[in-house]
């Protein structure tokens, strides 16, 4: 679906981006994530077709952005995180203006425009001008905007700003409704949005990318967190002979079990391993009352890859 290959750009002798690589299927919904100044929104613009770049390359299915930008456009949908409106329109001629933009023929426009108004939660507002909105009522006109015509990619920039928690709810199941049959890229500062909506994140640190993974893997740390009634020095001797097991972190709390955390070497079978870390403390005499896999949040994920020196 989406391939990009070498990506920079730089603003004089700033390199805002710089030879950022990655391929995105279609169906996938992607979170990109980064600190302000990380280079988010460059790469939107250049995915989008409103920025060029200094190097590198776009193909959205396997045709080039830099020769084939116009079509491309008619299938891409884009909410970038200031919207420029026409304020003095009314919410239903914006929308109509925008897809006539998107090459959306006359017959099928105004039941396009409905379709977006009623998926956006829009409809009552159609008649009202823009100016009159709130700013979460501006959101959804310009995710309304972005959808229209049925787009193959959606580029969507800080979705769920100034939208309340019951839109944000409804917000999120149009995106996963959207990626039934579109991809979708969303970059937020919100790391419950990704937990709640994505299945891979991309990871940005000065302009390069520093992380690109499904997000079910970046939950597992590769540790286990074991349990037992003793934790003797011949035991942890034992479970550090283990063959996976790369290092323990011993803690004795007052009173209860002793807690264990053991950190496996990378590309292991975690079944396996605790299969014989198990089988190390059964033969210890010792009690096993837990021996489960550490998930890391998605915040600690961000702070590792975009820590200094990462």
């Amino acid at each position: 679906m989406i391939e990009v290959r070498d990506l920079t750009r730089r603003y004089g002798g700033t390199t805002a981006v710089d030879d950022v690589s990655f391929s995105i299927d279609r169906g996938e919904i992607v979170g990109l994530l980064g600190h302000n100044g990380a280079g988010k929104t460059t790469i939107m613009r250049m995915l989008s077709g409103y920025l060029e770049p200094s190097a590198g390359s776009i193909a959205i299915n396997g045709l080039s952005l830099a020769s084939h930008a116009h079509i491309i456009q008619q299938q891409l949908g884009y909410l970038p995180e200031n919207l420029p409106v026409y304020p003095d329109m009314m919410v239903a001629d914006y929308l109509d203006y925008v897809a006539t933009l998107k090459g959306v023929g006359s017959a099928e426009r105004a039941a396009s425009i409905k379709a977006v108004l009623v998926a956006t939660d829009l409809t009552g507002r159609a008649l009202e001008p823009v100016r009159n909105l709130s700013r979460g009522l501006k959101q959804r006109v310009g995710v309304a905007q972005a959808i229209l015509g049925r787009p193959g990619l959606l580029i969507l920039d800080e979705p769920t700003n100034g939208l309340d928690p019951h839109q944000t709810a409804h917000m999120r199941e149009l995106i996963r409704q959207i990626a039934r049959r579109a991809t979708v890229i969303l970059s937020t500062h919100i790391m419950q949005e990704v937990d709640a909506v994505c299945d891979r994140v991309l990871v940005l640190r000065n302009g390069r990318l520093a992380l690109d993974r499904r997000l079910s893997e970046l939950r597992e740390s590769r540790s286990l967190l074991l349990r037992t009634d003793a934790m003797t020095e011949q035991l942890a001797a034992d479970l550090r002979d283990v063959p996976q097991v790369a290092a323990l972190d011993q803690s004795a709390p007052a009173d209860g079990p002793a807690r264990c955390q053991i950190l496996l070497h990378d590309a292991v079978d975690m079944d396996l391993a605790a299969s014989a870390i198990a089988s190390v403390v059964m033969q210890s005499g010792g009690r096993l009352y837990q021996l489960a896999p550490v998930s890391r949040d998605l915040d600690t994920v961000f702070r590792e890859a975009t820590a200094d020196g990462a």
